[in-house]
């Protein structure tokens, strides 16, 4: 093989590793200052909006990124960080319903259930951002995930005009949660893809008010 060719290879190779590079370092950057873990410094928004997943694993086991979630949106609400949460989320079957599910567990935690609104279709962290601004008509929130999946949440909400902040729930231990933050790296690259290709969500639907 001449060496000629042996560069074109490594060069096609290294495409790949390059944009799922510059794609984690253009969130990183742009979410750089909108993140807070602590109550003290994240300022008050009227709306938290609390970003589904599944309670538990496919072995059936708590799945602790939901469960860190919770925590967190009752925490931001109890400090008067928030005054409403929106759970979105996805209700794709009968038997899978991430919205009321999260609110059955708000509710027992303390959050009264008045405060509590559901975005059936938050399919996707982009549907879920831009049905924020378009179904539930915000120009602002809190977003609450953890830190990788806020900062990946905050560049499309202001990419679609909703000025977003992030509260980072408790992360997973590397080894617990090496699988999901590996993804995050290729779900990072379909955020340019989507922005690219004008992708829209899935529904949108009437207006509802949060108030």
């Amino acid at each position: 093989m001449s060496r000629k060719i042996a560069r074109l290879i490594l060069l096609i190779l290294s495409i790949p590793c390059l944009v799922l590079l510059i794609s984690n370092y253009t969130i990183n950057s742009y979410a750089e200052g909108k993140t807070f873990s602590s109550l003290d410094d994240i300022p008050k928004n009227k709306v938290g909006i609390v970003l589904g997943t599944s309670k538990r694993l496919k072995d059936g086991h708590p799945n602790a990124y939901y469960g860190n979630r919770i925590i967190a949106t009752v925490n931001l609400f109890k400090a008067n960080k928030i005054d409403y949460v929106l759970v979105s989320g996805d209700n794709g079957t009968i038997y899978y319903n991430e919205p009321t599910t999260m609110k059955k567990d708000l509710v027992t935690a303390g959050i009264p259930e008045n405060r509590i609104f559901l975005d059936y279709a938050g399919f996707r962290t982009l549907d879920s951002m831009v049905r924020a601004k378009e179904v539930f008509g915000l120009d602002s929130a809190t977003i609450i995930s953890q830190k990788f999946h806020n900062e990946r949440a905050i560049y499309l909400a202001e990419k679609k005009g909703l000025e977003a902040i992030g509260f980072n729930a408790t992360d997973l231990a590397l080894e617990s949660g090496f699988k999901v933050q590996f993804r995050e790296y290729f779900a990072r690259v379909k955020v340019f893809l989507d922005l690219a290709l004008q992708t829209q969500p899935k529904f949108y639907g009437d207006k509802i008010v949060i108030e």
